[in-house]
Order: structure tokens, then C-alpha cells, then sequence
């Protein structure tokens, strides 16, 4: 859920010094399943999966413990679905049974907590997510960890790692839709944000708090439509690539949401599309991006992308509103690819 309005494996590297599992919710250094010249097939062009079971949801983050896969979504207490496949998934238990209590004191309107991300670094599982109500930027992002995914485990509140507008203050961004990254020296950073003055990235400590008070603007649109949210950042060959979507979520088969994608040499950008117009640009003009999935005739308003790799294909997970189920807000997940040029290439919506 997104106010106003993932997760890529890599190299055996990132495993090795983070000690992050062969999971899906790890991003960092080049993507295992891709090439320099691209992978995209033309006889065999990627597709979205089956889907089945619970998929109702919105917001989907995804990582895999052992033999099933995990699914975290925007609901109360954090929702959260299973699989051991990939296509058909289950109801668990949410993370939270009840709100931690500093949300009341910081977002006291706050009920459902959004857009939650999982991984795994310093030998726990960290989640984040947002603590916010619909047109506000009085927003925080939280932080849990467990030692365990599963089999009776738990998430233990950790407390808030960045806020916007509480306590009386006056920011011009908006803490919410929370993902994270690993670069090559496996420091954590935290990408999130929405409307307001658009996608922040903020530095994390090896605990997964926030580490020092900069923060670095990665996207912005214009003031006439400043719609952009649901960062997510991957890095392939020598680029890192920055998912965003475009226009609103939450309107069933109203919603005009969009997810677009820019590429930069350096983390902290620029980042350019495809017909090389910045994400970031002055108040006049709207932030550039390359458009990589919109609404077709059944599944509309397609938002909040993720990527990630399980076994040798790629994939990106979001939702869409789905136009034959009364607009319901629905798991799509899609194969992946990238083409010669060097631009994702997603089998959905």
C-alpha cells in the first residue's frame, strides 16, 4: 500500500561475506542468470506463472528458506503466504499479532502495515515496512528481526528506522515503501519513498539500522503529477537498475499505476531510461523511466515490483487489480529477461 498514492540473488560473493542464503531476498553484486549481450529469447519470450490458492494481496516481497518460499504483503500485522513452488500459495500466520507500539505514538491512524521487505544479512532475517494512512506523509519505516523463517519462529520489533512528519516535523519525503541493497562490499542500503520529493536511499549499519544522517534523491516526477513510489534496486553486469511506479495504486480496475525502470553506473545515480532522459529532473519537467509493464484488459494498475532469481530464472513479482474478480488486488509474479540492449523484458501482466 502505498501513501498518496524484492528481492534479486547474486553472486556467490555476496553469500559468502553477508552470509546471505541462496534465497530470494538478497540483492547485490552482478545477477547469477544474466549475460553481458542479454537473454531475452524470441522463440521463447518469458511468461507470467500460474498462480493459485491465496493471492490476494498487494505489496508481495518474497524469499526462500530451505525447500518453501515466503510471502510478505501490505495488511494487518503483515500478511504473510507460503509456497513450495512458486505457483500455488497458503495463508500463515502475520508477523504481528498486534501493532508495535511505537507506531501509535509516532502514526497514531496507522492500522495495516505496508509494503514489507525481508532479507538476510549478519546472520539474521531483517523485514521492513511502513507505518503510514492513505495521503499522508506522516509516515515511519520499521525494522524486525528473527534469528528463523517459519516452524513456530517470530519477528521482534526493533522500533523505527527513518520517519517523516512526526513529532511536529516538516519533510519533504515520505518513509514508506521500504526495499533494500547489497553493494560489492556488502553495505546495506535502505531505497524507499513516494511522492513528495520522490525515492530516497539512506545507508544502513551492519544491524540494519540507519547508519548516518545523509540520504541521496534517486527519482522524482513533476509537481503537476508527482506520483512515483515502490522503489526497488538490482544491479546487473555494470549497472544498477532502479524499478518504480509510476501514477496510483488502490483503485481496483481504476487504477492507472505503471512500473518503470532506469539504470545508473553508480548507486547513488544518475539514472537515465532507455531514451536517456534522467529520473530525476527539475519541478518542471516529469522524471524520465522505461516503461516495463502497464495495465492490458484483465489485470490493470500493475505496481509495486520486485525482482528476483530462484534456480536459473529470474523473475518479478507485484500486484495487479484483476478486471474479471471485481478489481481485486491480486500476486502476479512473471519471468524476467533482459534483451540485447541491456533492458528488462517481463513476461506479465
Amino acid at each position: 500500500m502505498h501513501s498518496n498514492v524484492g528481492r534479486d540473488v547474486t553472486g556467490s560473493g555476496l553469500f559468502a561475506m553477508t552470509g546471505c542464503l541462496l534465497a530470494i531476498a538478497c540483492s547485490g553484486p552482478p545477477d547469477v542468470v544474466a549475460s553481458s549481450t542479454g537473454d531475452f529469447d524470441p522463440s521463447n519470450p518469458p511468461q507470467p506463472l500460474s498462480l493459485s490458492g491465496s493471492i490476494l494481496l498487494s505489496d508481495p516481497a518474497v524469499i526462500r528458506v530451505g525447500q518453501r518460499v515466503w510471502l510478505y504483503a501490505t495488511g494487518p500485522g503483515i500478511i504473510v503466504k507460503s509456497s513450495t513452488d512458486l505457483h500455488t500459495w497458503q495463508d500463515e500466520e502475520p508477523v504481528f499479532s498486534q501493532n508495535p507500539s511505537w507506531i501509535a505514538n509516532l502514526v497514531p491512524n496507522a492500522t495495516d502495515l505496508w509494503s514489507p521487505y525481508v532479507a538476510f544479512f549478519g546472520g539474521k532475517y531483517h523485514l521492513y515496512y511502513a507505518a503510514s494512512t492513505f495521503g499522508s506523509a506522516q509516515s515511519c519505516i520499521g525494522h524486525a528481526t528473527a534469528d528463523s523463517i517459519g516452524q513456530g519462529s517470530e519477528f521482534v520489533d526493533q522500533g523505527s528506522v527513518i520517519c517523516s512528519d512526526v513529532n511536529g516535523a516538516v519533510e519533504n519525503f515520505n518513509a514508506i515503501d521500504p526495499s533494500l541493497y547489497f553493494d560489492v562490499e556488502t553495505q546495506p542500503w535502505l531505497v524507499f519513498g513516494s511522492y513528495d520529493s520522490g525515492i530516497k536511499l539512506i545507508a544502513l549499519n551492519a544491524d540494519g539500522g540507519r547508519l548516518d544522517t545523509q540520504m541521496t534523491t534517486l527519482a522524482t516526477r513533476s509537481s503537476d503529477n508527482p506520483a512515483i513510489q515502490a522503489p526497488f534496486l538490482m544491479k546487473r553486469t555494470e549497472y544498477y537498475y532502479l524499478f518504480v511506479s509510476f501514477d496510483h495504486c488502490c483503485n481496483g480496475v481504476n487504477s492507472d499505476h505503471n512500473i518503470r525502470v532506469g539504470r545508473a553506473t553508480n548507486l547513488l545515480g544518475p539514472y537515465i531510461d532507455r531514451d536517456g532522459k534522467p529520473m530525476i529532473t527539475d519541478t518542471s519537467q516529469p522524471g524520465g523511466g522505461t516503461l516495463v509493464l502497464e495495465s492490458d484488459n484483465r489485470w490493470k494498475g500493475p505496481g509495486s515490483n520486485s525482482v528476483f532469481t530462484d534456480g536459473a530464472k529470474r523473475y518479478n513479482a507485484y500486484h495487479a487489480y484483476d478486471a474479471d474478480s471485481n478489481g481485486q488486488a491480486t500476486l502476479r509474479i512473471a519471468e524476467l529477461v533482459f534483451g540485447n540492449d541491456g533492458w528488462p523484458v517481463s513476461g506479465g501482466p
